[in-house]
């Protein structure tokens, strides 16, 4: 399966956007989908995954009331939509696959392009 991220740009502390992430190749219906990060000079880190159904969803503490994530199997697509943002939400969001585990992993075997978030104080 092949994933392209998009929606990143330029937003002011508090704003908003929505990330996209458009897979083809594959149904993503099979597949565990999320979303990793990854700010200037630090590891990738975790921000949420949904499983295959849309029916469960995890997300790290730091976006945790601000983030959610969600899919629609039919358009072959998952989204980010992140309000609140903040300064330190500044990264590179990738979004990942997994058709083996029940979420995604850092081992995950699938992963888009990134797509550049920039938030301004």
């Amino acid at each position: 399966v092949q994933l392209q991220a998009s929606g990143g740009g330029l937003v002011q502390a508090g704003g908003y956007l929505r990330l996209s992430c458009a897979a083809s190749g594959r149904t993503i219906s099979t597949y565990a989908m999320g979303w990793f990060r990854q700010a200037p000079g630090k590891e990738r880190e975790f921000v949420a995954t949904i499983v295959r159904s849309g029916g469960g969803s995890l997300y790290a503490d730091s976006v945790k009331g601000r983030f959610t994530i969600s899919r629609d199997n039919a358009k072959n697509t998952v989204y980010l939509q992140m309000n609140s943002l903040k300064p330190e939400d500044t990264a590179v969001y990738y979004c990942a696959a997994d058709p083996r585990r029940f979420v995604v992993t850092a081992e995950s075997d699938y992963w888009g392009q990134g797509t550049q978030v920039t938030v301004s104080s």
